[in-house]
């Protein structure tokens, strides 16, 4: 099997698709390494293992919504695209999305994936509960008031196999989406934080060459004021795609025209069906006040970096406590690079790139291409060794493990194992 991208052929000795939750329980309880996959939307090589790979697709999939507690039960295998239009359906919504819809809710929420808004906490922040099958076999639910809860919730995959999740739900709300054009970057570093907090949720797209960001996408609340004309630049008359010349068939609806959150917030159309991306993706989480400088230190490098990108996404994402999301106590810029599929170029200029961003104490996206030993993991996550010392005492002998992770964590496994 390879990733959504195409990039990586997994090691997997065997694939399994467990049909009941006390049957993955069995698999993981004699498994000597096991990994779970979801939509595969990966680029490196942290859901990768040597021993048996589960497709949790085989599971039931449930989606159960209790209006009385404000929440949702979803089965880890589930898309946000799935989710989202279940929810909808009840008149309910979630308090944010990813870009592209089709991604599993678990495989999401391990790795910490987020939207964009200065208020605007990663996915994971909905969770309320979660259930996890052990190393062991065992079978566990977590909540907020379980020491583990905060560990565990955005745990990389190493402290079990997410079988289901409990997020918080709101009622289903309008949105409305403007596209500007030509934001002047001595305009946009001056006032990054204004801009970004202009709408619920902005977006820029840029490759760092030039005067201007050629995109920035607002995405407002219809109950908000009106979007506004930022700066100089120009509001777009037609529907765009973030890359120059693409057609904008498979984007959500632009142009100030009201829809439903789930038709606003990503940036592709639940409708829309990718197939495998022909891309590679990175992307680096750094404190928000650090934007204006970390974009400028990103630009010195456009020669050396447009030449490799599709295009590059500036977000921004609110703080939150899990103790190895990439938002850990920080309120944050996401700084998103979608490379053409060139692998050996790309890994190539990443050092440099992750060197330049190195001063702002900048976190790697776990699910995307970066150079692990560039990383001080204990310096950049203040939770870092008591996150390792629980991964050591779950899973002694590294069943949920692989190589990158045990770089990533320094951990080795058990001599008696």
């Amino acid at each position: 099997m390879k990733n959504w991208a195409g990039n990586l052929e997994y090691a997997s000795a065997e694939v399994q698709r467990p049909e009941t939750v006390g049957a993955l329980q069995e698999l993981v309880s004699r498994a000597s390494q096991v990994k779970a996959l979801g939509s595969r939307h990966s680029f490196n090589t942290v859901a990768d293992t040597e021993g048996t790979h589960v497709l949790l697709d085989g599971l039931p999939q449930e989606i159960v919504l209790d209006t009385a507690k404000g929440t949702v039960k979803v089965s880890g295998g589930i898309s946000y695209g799935a989710l989202c239009r279940a929810l909808e359906e009840k008149g309910y919504a979630i308090h944010n999305l990813a870009s592209l819809p089709h991604i599993s809710v678990a495989g999401a929420i391990q790795t910490g994936t987020h939207g964009s808004g200065v208020n605007n906490p990663s996915l994971a922040a909905a969770v309320v509960s979660i259930d996890l099958v052990r190393a062991s076999g065992e079978l566990v639910t977590l909540t907020k008031d379980d020491d583990e809860f905060l560990a565990s919730v955005v745990g990389v995959g190493v402290l079990g196999i997410v079988t289901g999740l409990e997020l918080t739900v709101q009622p289903s709300y309008q949105m409305r989406q403007r596209v500007l054009t030509g934001l002047p970057w001595e305009r946009a570093l001056a006032s990054f934080q204004e801009i970004a907090s202009s709408a619920y949720s902005v977006s820029f797209f840029t490759d760092y060459t030039g005067d201007a960001i050629p995109q920035v996408w607002l995405k407002a609340l219809d109950s908000e004021a009106a979007l506004p004309d930022l700066f100089g630049t120009t509001a777009a008359s037609i529907a765009m795609h973030p890359l120059p010349g693409m057609s904008a068939e498979n984007c959500t609806g632009q142009l100030d025209e009201p829809g439903k959150w789930l038709d606003r917030l990503p940036h592709f159309r639940h409708e829309f069906t990718p197939s495998n991306g022909e891309e590679l993706q990175s992307e680096f989480l750094l404190p928000l006040l650090d934007a204006p400088a970390a974009l400028q230190a990103v630009r010195r490098l456009a020669d050396k970096i447009a030449p490799l990108l599709f295009i590059s996404e500036i977000r921004t994402v609110a703080a939150d406590d899990y103790w190895l999301s990439p938002f850990y106590q920080q309120q944050s810029v996401a700084l998103h690079f979608t490379w053409k599929p060139l692998q050996a170029e790309v890994e190539a200029v990443l050092p440099e790139l992750e060197a330049a961003l190195k001063p702002f104490n900048a976190r790697p996206h776990w699910g995307k291409l970066f150079t692990p030993g560039l990383y001080d993991f204990i310096a950049l996550y203040p939770r870092f060794e008591d996150f390792r010392e629980l991964v050591q005492r779950r899973d002694p002998t590294g069943k949920f493990r692989n190589a990158l992770l045990d770089n990533i964590l320094g951990v080795t496994v058990a001599a008696d194992s």
